[in-house]
């Protein structure tokens, strides 16, 4: 979806609807969501079913958030950074008091009225530079069923076998050659090779994969949005990172106990240990660690080195 300048107000003009299926009771809240060929909108209401005296628990929702929310809504993901910048740039222009440090209360306030509608912003850290990101997440339905409306039947047969792929991986990796020799074993209709090429160029496009030298794995976006969708359906093999308990696809695992931890993870968490032991079981950490490059020019900006290779290390 195209992103929306920062600053820009998609509500003027447009007619405020409830989508459909919202019940009716929903209408009390000082929140409606609309969505249209343009993007997501947001819009305030009034009240409608308080008593005289009654006062809405919430932290009510200003033009503030509700320009910070579409903006997030039209980005799909958002850089913490970025994020920030948005945070500053609505409350100045909407005359909202500002304050550098309160960007989680800010979010919490929108979460509050995105409850009823069973939307969240959530937080998710990068596996390839350790950057925050946020991403609106809707609880109602599994991110692949929320992505049927922008794919077609064969192309999420694709990015399922993709993240099978991935995530069936030892390294959190599917190479090019390996998706592509899916594409004529489509149970949907077979796919050309360079069908699926462009098939999964539009995936990164849309950030929900990335790719680096010919291989592909699950973006940030993806892992934000699907966590709960890859946890129930990767039991065996998916798992939540033991340092920063978020999932971790780019991992390694420990042979003792099995627990796993995010490359970025492993590197900060064994810094200086001349041998590494698991947090949990207090045995040898038999991987590698992770190497990453110390340049100024490969510094993330909350001071994070990116890595040296995205396939160091194991599952």
């Amino acid at each position: 979806m195209k992103a929306a300048p920062h600053g820009e107000d998609l509500c003027q003009g447009l007619e405020a609807q409830w989508p459909p299926g919202v019940p009716e009771a929903l209408q009390e809240h000082r929140l409606r969501l609309t969505a249209d060929s343009s993007g997501y909108h947001v819009y305030n209401l009034e009240p409608t079913h308080l008593k005289p005296g009654e006062i809405l628990m919430a932290a009510q929702m200003t033009n503030a958030h509700r320009r910070f929310l579409q903006v997030l809504m039209s980005n799909g993901i958002t850089e913490g950074s970025e994020a920030r910048k948005l945070h500053q740039h609505c409350c100045e222009t909407d005359k909202v008091y500002y304050a550098h440090d309160k960007l989680d209360d800010f979010i919490s306030t929108i979460n509050s009225h995105l409850q009823p509608l069973f939307m969240q912003i959530r937080k998710g850290i990068s596996e390839d530079d350790g950057r925050a990101h946020y991403a609106v997440v809707n609880l109602a339905e599994t991110e692949v069923t929320k992505m049927a409306s922008d794919y077609t039947e064969i192309e999420l047969e694709l990015f399922r076998k993709t993240m099978d792929l991935i995530i069936l991986s030892e390294n959190g990796f599917a190479s090019s050659t390996d998706i592509l020799n899916l594409a004529d074993q489509l149970k949907t209709k077979k796919m050309k090779k360079k069908e699926a090429e462009q098939v999964l160029k539009v995936f990164v496009e849309d950030k929900w994969l990335s790719e680096k030298n010919g291989d592909y794995t699950l973006h940030t976006r993806c892992i934000i949005e699907m966590e709960q969708y890859i946890l129930s359906n990767y039991q065996d093999v998916a798992r939540k990172c033991n340092i920063c308990r978020s999932l971790a696809i780019q991992s390694q695992v420990c042979e003792s106990c099995g627990i796993g931890m995010h490359l970025l993870c492993v590197r900060k968490y064994f810094r200086g240990q001349t041998e590494p032991r698991c947090p949990k079981c207090n045995e040898f950490w038999s991987c590698d660690t992770p190497v990453f490059f110390t340049g100024v020019n490969r510094m993330g900006s909350n001071g994070t080195d990116l890595p040296q290779s995205s396939t160091l290390g194991s599952r």
